[in-house]
């Protein structure tokens, strides 16, 4: 164990549709998104000699995310990423030349004895525009991920579970299992209603009993856990927790990442 450690960033975003969720210290606010939003939030530090620490923690559906499997994987960093990038380049719909990829690996295998590795891409594009808010508004964005990402810092429990996020229209599905991500789903639907939402909860639910060997019997809510008990009609549905407040679809990212650094 190291004896010592950075302290966390003083201020923590979170982006989605609906707008911006702020933390600094364990205090939380949310704002509309207007073209000055962050500078709304948390106006300019006149004093400030540098640029203030911040993490920023994107919309789901600024990434693509996926659970990648391997026989085996190599140690080198250099080579882990060039056989990540070789494997989601197919998967993408823009070139991975001109994307940022980052990956981490799960740890122990899979029940086929594969090893599963999460690997996250996003355009340098889109990356671009959200680093260059936060430096135009004298921030440093020194640690970038996604919320869903995040959010799941507030799942502990091992038993097979569906974490489900509704922010506005966009849906965010993430089956986990004994503490590691196992499949990653984010779509935007048109009217996000019941049957929209069942549409897309049954494959999910399908596809991880037959990944899992066993059937899914949660869903880990961020929100209001009545849509989901009415969608899917038999599964256990409960609000996902935090130690330091009640995460909803706009900030549970905010708060799994607060929940990690604490």
């Amino acid at each position: 164990m190291p004896f010592w450690k950075d302290p966390p960033p003083a201020h923590v975003f979170e982006f989605s549709d609906a707008g911006i969720a702020h933390a600094r210290g364990t205090h939380v606010e949310f704002a509309k998104l207007p073209h000055d939003a962050i500078r709304q939030v948390v106006p300019p530090d006149a004093g400030a000699k540098k640029r203030r620490q911040a993490a920023v923690l994107l919309p789901d559906s600024s990434a693509r995310i996926s659970v990648l499997d391997f026989d085996s994987f190599p140690d080198s960093a250099e080579e882990q990423l060039s056989l990540v990038r070789f494997r989601v380049k197919k998967t993408i719909p823009f070139d991975i030349d001109s994307a940022a990829v980052s990956h981490y690996r799960q740890p122990g295998v899979n029940r086929k004895g594969k090893i599963e590795v999460v690997a996250v891409t996003v355009p340098l594009e889109i990356l671009a525009r959200y680093e260059a808010l936060f430096r135009n508004a004298g921030f440093h964005p020194g640690d970038i991920t996604v919320s869903a990402l995040a959010a799941l810092n507030l799942c502990h429990d091992p038993e097979p579970a569906i974490v489900a996020k509704l922010a506005e229209k966009t849906l965010t599905l993430m089956v986990v299992a004994e503490g590691k991500l196992k499949l990653f789903r984010c779509l935007t639907l048109e009217t996000a209603n019941e049957d929209e939402i069942l549409s897309v909860l049954q494959p999910t639910l399908a596809y991880a009993e037959d990944e899992l060997g066993a059937p899914v019997k949660r869903i880990l809510a961020c929100g209001d856990p009545g849509v989901w008990r009415l969608a899917s009609g038999h599964l256990a549905a409960e609000p996902l927790h935090s130690r330091l407040g009640t995460p909803g679809p706009f900030n549970a990212g905010l708060y799994g990442y607060l929940e990690s650094v604490a």
